[in-house]
């Protein structure tokens, strides 16, 4: 099929990534500390933090191209990207439609605006978004979907204090000088991750392709991230040392798939280390993939590992 048209087969993945010595997902309520789950102290990685570096790596690969914007900007964008009702706003100028009293015309104008909306920005295709705020363009099922990350070991976070020597204002310097003789400067907290190797699932739902437009073309751009662009792209201090460790990738020939996607993620298995060791790197752990005997009409693809 050409790149243009909707998806029309069912995907199932499984995504292998890691961390050293980094944070991959803070937790705002407790203090920045990495993510866990407190009955296993299993190490997670939020659905909303991936698609964030997702949207980060395509927007960087797909940049100039039509239909690659970012209805959810990042921190450094610029102010009127960042309202979302301005976007919203967008839509209806381009399609030409205003808001109406009548029922049955406001619906139709928020109809256009709606298929205006996916077709030029890649997260809704792809995630889908509820835009039914203030300038209303309806609500978007999105065709991709990818679960929560699962540490497959425990974790233990670690936590260090850091110094600056710098202070901010003249205030603080004049202060700090009072008190101690010298300007001493500021304490800080790190939190990070010795080593993880984090476990998530995902799916492609060409049903709901057909519905937002999101491309064989897109899914290139996705996989693409997936392989390891999302983190080349989002390298920072904290973030230490990531990488995709592995994404098996499981086709289906038809649109209602050939197996339940349960029995296929099952092929895929990483044995725990189970406390004999504490895991530092990638080869303490031995990715196990089963080949033999696949349902007819699915097709595994190793696209990493």
């Amino acid at each position: 099929m050409p790149d243009n048209a909707p998806t029309n087969k069912r995907y199932d993945f499984v995504f292998l990534f890691d961390v050293q010595d980094g944070n991959p997902n803070g937790d705002p309520d407790a203090g920045n500390m990495p993510r866990i789950d407190p009955q296993s102290m299993q190490g997670l990685v939020t659905d909303g933090c991936l698609k964030r570096k997702i949207r980060n790596a395509v927007a960087v690969i797909g940049e100039g191209k039509p239909g690659n914007e970012m209805y959810f900007q990042t921190q450094d964008a610029v102010y009127e990207r960042r309202v979302l009702n301005l976007q919203h706003q967008r839509a209806y100028d381009a399609a030409g439609v205003k808001d109406e009293k009548d029922a049955k015309k406001k619906a139709e104008n928020t109809a256009k605006a709606r298929l205006w909306m996916c077709a030029n920005f890649y997260d809704i295709r792809a995630f889908g978004a509820v835009m039914t705020t203030g300038v209303n363009c309806g609500q978007v099922r999105g065709p991709v979907q990818i679960t929560f990350a699962r540490s497959v070991d425990p974790i233990v976070p670690l936590e260090f204090s850091i110094t600056r020597k710098s202070v901010t204002t003249e205030d603080e310097a004049k202060k700090q000088s009072e008190k101690d003789g010298s300007i001493t400067g500021t304490m800080g907290r790190k939190n990070t991750v010795p080593y993880a190797l984090y476990v998530c699932h995902g799916f492609v739902n060409p049903y709901l392709a057909r519905d937002t437009g999101f491309t064989d073309a897109d899914l290139q751009l996705y996989w693409a991230s997936l392989k390891g662009q999302m983190w080349e792209i989002d390298r920072s201090a904290s973030r230490g040392l990531m990488a995709t460790r592995g994404l098996y990738v499981f086709e289906h020939a038809s649109p209602l798939g050939n197996a339940p996607s349960h029995e296929l993620f099952a092929r895929v298995h990483v044995p725990e280390l189970g406390g004999e060791k504490a895991p530092r790197k990638f080869g303490d752990y031995k990715v196990e993939v089963n080949t033999t005997a696949m349902p007819p009409g699915v097709t595994l693809h190793r696209m990493v590992g």
